[in-house]
């Protein structure tokens, strides 16, 4: 699961509770203007919310993934937000979704104007901010869930420094941190990467459980959802 933009949390390839709507022209009278793409117990995934997670990765990756990825991660986020909302996991701050909104903003989300680029890739801000809502609540309910499972000890976090960072250090040309700067640091890394390990094998328990139905991807009914610049 893709999370972008998210706290580093690479899955959720936002993560992530309303179903996402695509604004469009009007179609000419007997053209189809959306259709199911999967259908999960009780519950559908639609070529819209399909669509509209493509032009958000290319908002700000300048492509997104194949269709069959994108139906895979909205199946998954499907996952996450049924056992949550269930469990009654409260929706992200006001406070919140609006300090990642601005940080979006100002960013301006690739080349060109943040308005510019929404309307490169046909969303709207209205669109935006519903799906970073969405992303914070998937993201923090993974947290939730998983976080208090993982146990980082002092020789992971030495592994990790002398393994990863210093090399990745070096062949910038950077100077290295004392470990003793970066031990806190690390261990974050290390628990977010122990969630994403966690949330695959939850993924791969619980999907063949419930009633998931694929219906067809027409390529000419989903190439606006492809990779495009």
């Amino acid at each position: 699961m893709r999370a972008a933009s998210i706290a580093a949390l690479s899955i959720l390839g936002a993560a992530f509770a309303a179903a996402l709507a695509v604004a469009a022209a009007p179609a000419p009278q007997g053209q189809v203007v959306d259709s199911i793409v999967a259908r999960i117990e009780d519950d559908i995934i639609t070529l819209s919310e399909l669509r509209e997670l493509a032009a958000y990765q290319r908002l700000f990756d300048g492509r997104s993934q194949g269709n069959e990825e994108l139906r895979s991660e909205l199946i998954e986020q499907w996952v996450v937000n049924n056992e949550a909302t269930t469990s009654r996991f409260p929706q992200p701050a006001e406070s919140e979704v609006n300090r990642e909104v601005g940080r979006v903003e100002s960013s301006g989300a690739g080349s060109g104007s943040y308005q510019q680029r929404l309307a490169e890739v046909g969303l709207t801000p209205e669109a935006v901010r519903r799906i970073i809502t969405r992303q914070i609540y998937l993201a923090r309910y993974l947290d939730y869930k998983f976080r208090s499972s993982i146990q980082v000890s002092d020789s992971a976090i030495e592994n990790y420094y002398r393994d990863q960072l210093l090399p990745q250090l070096q062949a910038k040309g950077q100077p290295a941190p004392p470990l003793t700067d970066v031990r806190d640091q690390i261990r974050e890394v290390l628990i977010e990467q122990g969630v994403n390990e966690r949330t695959a094998a939850w993924f791969a328990e619980t999907k063949p459980r419930l009633k998931i139905e694929l219906e067809p991807l027409d390529a000419s009914s989903v190439s606006r959802a492809g990779n495009q610049p």
